[in-house]
């Protein structure tokens, strides 16, 4: 999905071993160990002349985790990529030198009914040896990801490696995201179950954490690998993402991602000059904002 000019949240807050705020990247905290961008889309309601067009838009330097948790999209792309994704599968494209893509509302669901679509869109960075590697795409289904539950909390393993087991999902660094619901109040043990930074988005509900409740919409990140406690309030649902950070800082303008200045400015001139790959049988063309 493109960054349609990146949106900075400026009213970020400490409340001792978290920053809160809406988004990443925010005022204090930009990436979340390899985690550079997370867009939330929707909830919103889909209905005739009103389907989800993305259209064609490059990527260089990361990889787009697509998670849905209500309604589908159609993802094609220039490697010759075409898989719809349901809520609870995964999306993973890893644009490395450089891919373009689209994200629409699939045909046969634009027959006039109406439907909810809600779900993250989330861009991790490559390491910085594998920035200029191939793309790639990988499809996981729902099923085979990891679950499991603790009494009556739901987990399940989105990616990388957390709580004891791994995701199937081929990731290229240190990380993990993981998706926890629960219907009753619960206590998070997050400490010895999760390495490096850590980042907790609320989906819905609230958790309290230092002594502090924060209200689902919003997004925690620890400045500690030693975090206090976190308790899901009943019918919370929460995304935790984060791993081990780079060591070297990164750059993004737009839909480019790199340690180096240079080959984001080689990548601006290359999507003017339309010298990217394309969608097989797709001109549309996403101007780059200035």
């Amino acid at each position: 999905m493109s960054n349609e000019g990146l949106i900075i949240e400026e009213r970020s807050r400490d409340i001792g071993d978290f920053l809160v705020g809406r988004l990443i990247p925010f005022r204090k905290k930009r990436m979340v160990g390899p985690f550079i961008f997370i867009d939330h889309m929707g909830p919103t309601m889909i209905k005739k002349g009103h389907y989800m067009d993305v259209d064609q838009h490059p990527h260089i330097g990361l990889s787009t985790l697509t998670y849905m948790l209500e309604g589908e999209l159609m993802h094609e792309d220039s490697i010759g990529t075409h898989q719809r994704i349901s809520p609870g599968s995964v999306n993973w494209m890893v644009a490395g030198k450089g891919v373009t893509h689209t994200e629409r509302t699939p045909r046969d669901m634009r027959d006039g009914s109406e439907f909810t679509a809600h779900g993250y869109q989330i861009w991790v960075a490559l390491p910085k040896e594998l920035e200029d590697i191939d793309p790639e795409f990988h499809h996981i289904d729902a099923e085979i990801l990891p679950s499991w539950k603790e009494n009556n909390t739901e987990f399940r393993l989105v990616a990388g490696q957390g709580y004891g087991k791994t995701s199937p999902l081929p990731v290229h660094s240190e990380l993990f995201m993981v998706e926890v619901k629960s219907p009753e109040r619960y206590e998070l043990q997050l400490k010895g179950e999760l390495q490096g930074e850590i980042g907790i988005c609320i989906v819905e509900g609230s958790i309290q954490a230092c002594e502090n409740t924060i209200e689902q919409g919003n997004m925690l990140v620890s400045k500690v690998e030693d975090t206090c406690n976190v308790i899901l309030e009943p019918n919370s649902h929460i995304l935790l993402f984060g791993g081990k950070p780079f060591e070297e800082e990164r750059h993004i303008y737009w839909n480019f991602v790199s340690h180096s200045k240079d080959k984001i400015e080689a990548a601006k001139e290359k999507w003017k000059n339309k010298g990217f790959p394309k969608v097989q049988g797709d001109d549309t063309y996403v101007v780059m904002p200035e």
